[in-house]
Parts: structure tokens; C-alpha cells; sequence
């Protein structure tokens, strides 16, 4: 696979590189410069040229290249019965705080943590229960872990009714293991709150990590939970507007799929549908495997970068996701600050962490042919060392 090539994205609609100046180079929003798997584009251009696209009908086939890919893959296998499809991951955890909260509730997350999370919650006139994550010292690099004491005195809440987990979590970088993810489940089954699982970066870890799926840990736990899975990171077929959430118990799943209908995001597009079945095979899979491995030499190759020149600049522990987590307090000026003035003045634009509900942190999206990628990190180290000045 020729993770190199440069693919020309601007003008074409596209957010990753049309919402910023022109000379500006993106390295923000979680959509990959990757061209998607052969497979999944021959099975687009092959949809496109039937000519017609009326309503989609999701076939059986659909259901069962969920299930098979998931038992193969990562050792869970869901019943076809249990999912309900919907346009996109970040509808579906609205459906989800629509469907087990009333305004006024809390639902639990834990910062720093995905933007739309935030939202989500707000939308619906809830509120965030922040149980903020712990950094610890892990070999000489940054790393997150889980605060249970604060978790279980927030699950304790009698107005918490709901937990929004992100796994592999996003800005942190964590793979959360089978005993974090045990803990986590007890506390929320113990308190009658509803875990959530957004599983949408399952497909990328680094060497020698292992991805959990929430509801593998046990029978129990497969029960209790939601879990939001989608190909269109992975893939990077998000404008195909494609995911599942997967409920194995009735109750649980019949207040869910009410939800998808109130809301209107119960159909979906005859792109997505084939996509999603052409990315879960063999061919995805010898595809998904390269691209991790260029990943992890993206990662390598950042970290390595910050180490040497940018000492002063933590990079967090990446055990999944493209996404660097990286600590600026040294600026001890505000993150949005810093990332507006790499914009104007560098020509490169990155998440600050206030977005994400922790200050002085910046996401770098990694996920980009390696040319890209240093052009874009040495950018952002002229800019860093000009406002260490």
C-alpha cells in the first residue's frame, strides 16, 4: 500500500482542508490524508455505477460482516439482532443521552475527552460529571490513568444516569486494558448507570497493545452496556456516513432504537452500506494492518521529533488512535492562543486541548503520508520555539 502519496484534498469540500486559509497546513480534525482501502473503493465505484440511489435497504449481509469482523478481529461476536445502524458515531451518543437521561441529569465522562461529548450532553440539558483523568510517570513519558476513587463518588450521584466512555479514548491515547474496563463496569452496574462505549478508534493500537471491547468482558457487562463502533475512522469513510450501536439487552436496545427514530437518524446511504461490508474482510484487513504499522512510524518518528527538539514539550503515551497528545504549559500561555498563532504565523493549524476540557495541551492529527508530517511538525516546532522567546 503507498502510504506516501500526497492526495491533492483541497476544493474538494473537504473540512480537513477547506475550513482553513489557503497555505495553512491541517493537521486538526480526525480524518486521515490516507486514501481508503482498494477494496472499499472498488466497491463504491461499483455501487455508483448501478446510477440509481433511492432508499437503502441494509441487507442481512450488513449485519453479519459486523458480527464476523468483530469475533475475528477482536473476539467479540455480537448477535445481528442487536444493532442498529445509524449516519454517524456522534448522532448515535446523542441518541443515547436522549434515550437515558431527562434535562437536569449528569452523565459521567472523563477529561480530556472527545469535544462532541460535551455537546452531546449539553443538547440535551444535561450535565457533565467530570472525573478528569491522572497523569502518571511512565518510563519518563506522560500517561493517563483512571481516577476510581472520583469515579465512584461520581457514579454514587443519584442524578448521574449515564457514562460516556472512549475506548481507545480520544485525546488521551489510552487503551483502556480488560481490568480498567472491569472497574469501570462495576462501578457503573453497581450504580444503575448506563455505560456507553464509544469504540470508534478500536482498529488503531500501537505494537503490542490490545483492544477490549467493553461489552467482551463479560456476559454481564454485554448486557448492561451500549456499545458505538463505525469503519469510518479505520477506513476513512466518514463522509459515508455509516455506524452501529449495538445493544444486547431488549429494554436497553428498544429505548435506543426510539431514540434513533425521534430524532430522525434512522436512515443511511447505499455508499456506506457497501463500504462498511468491502472494509470488513480479508482485503481490509491486510490494508488496516499496513496502516497501522505507518502509524506507529508516524508516532515513532513525532515523538522522536519532540525528544530531541523539543524537549521542554511532554508527548503523551499513544497506545491507540493517530491522535499526539502533547503538554505546552512550558508556554504558560493559553492553548487557543497558541494554536491562533500557528495559524497566522506558521501556516498550521492543530486542536488545542480547552476543546477538549483540559488546558495547555495541543492534538496533532498524525495521520498523514510522512512528508506531510514533517513539513507540518517543523511548522509547529518554528512556532513553539518563537513563542518560548
Amino acid at each position: 500500500m503507498n502510504f506516501d502519496k500526497i492526495v491533492e484534498r483541497r476544493g474538494t469540500n473537504c473540512v480537513k482542508w477547506d475550513a482553513v486559509p489557503e497555505g495553512v497546513l491541517p493537521m486538526w480534525v480526525a480524518d486521515m490524508d490516507f486514501e481508503t482501502a482498494p477494496c472499499v473503493q472498488e466497491a463504491v465505484r461499483k455501487r455508483a455505477g448501478h446510477g440509481v440511489f433511492g432508499y437503502t435497504s441494509v441487507p442481512a449481509s450488513y449485519y453479519e460482516s459486523v458480527c464476523n469482523w468483530f469475533a475475528s478481529r477482536h473476539g467479540w461476536r455480537p448477535d445481528p439482532s442487536w444493532i442498529i445502524y445509524c449516519p454517524g458515531i456522534v448522532p448515535a451518543l446523542s441518541a443515547c443521552v436522549s434515550a437515558f437521561t431527562m434535562p437536569g441529569d449528569k452523565v459521567i465522562i472523563m477529561s480530556p475527552v472527545y469535544n462532541c461529548f460535551f455537546s452531546s450532553i449539553r443538547n440535551y440539558g444535561c450535565t457533565a460529571l467530570d472525573v478528569p483523568l491522572i497523569t502518571v510517570d511512565e518510563g519518563g513519558m506522560p500517561r493517563y490513568e483512571i481516577d476510581f476513587d472520583a469515579l465512584e463518588r461520581a457514579a454514587g450521584d443519584p442524578a448521574a444516569k449515564l457514562m460516556l466512555i472512549c475506548s481507545p479514548h480520544n485525546p488521551a491515547g489510552r487503551v483502556w486494558s480488560r481490568e480498567e474496563l472491569e472497574r469501570v463496569g462495576r462501578i457503573c452496574i453497581d450504580n444503575g448507570v448506563v455505560p456507553v462505549s464509544d469504540e470508534i478508534h478500536c482498529e488503531f493500537t500501537m505494537p503490542g497493545v490490545k483492544f477490549v471491547p467493553f461489552a467482551s468482558v463479560s456476559p454481564e457487562f454485554e448486557k448492561a452496556c451500549v456499545t458505538l463502533n463505525s469503519p469510518s475512522k479505520a477506513f476513512n469513510i466518514a463522509g459515508l456516513q455509516i455506524s452501529n450501536i449495538i445493544c444486547a439487552d431488549p429494554e436497553i436496545r428498544a429505548r435506543v432504537d426510539k431514540a434513533v427514530n425521534v430524532n430522525e437518524i434512522c436512515d443511511v446511504g447505499p455508499f456506506g452500506v457497501v463500504a462498511l461490508q468491502a472494509a470488513y474482510t480479508l482485503e481490509g484487513l491486510e490494508w488496516l494492518t499496513e496502516l497501522n504499522v505507518q502509524i506507529a512510524a508516524n508516532y515513532a518518528y513525532l515523538t522522536d521529533f519532540f525528544h530531541s527538539r523539543l524537549p521542554q514539550f511532554p508527548v503523551y503515551r499513544l497506545e491507540g488512535t493517530y491522535l499526539a497528545w502533547v503538554n505546552i504549559k512550558a508556554l504558560n500561555i493559553p492553548a487557543p492562543e497558541v494554536e491562533k498563532s500557528l495559524i497566522e504565523v506558521e501556516k498550521v493549524k492543530v486542536s488545542n486541548g480547552v476543546m477538549y476540557g483540559q488546558e495547555g495541551f495541543l492534538r496533532i492529527n498524525m495521520a498523514c503520508p510522512p512528508a506531510l508530517l514533517e513539513d507540518g511538525l517543523g511548522r509547529i516546532a518554528r512556532g513553539l520555539e518563537r513563542l518560548m522567546k
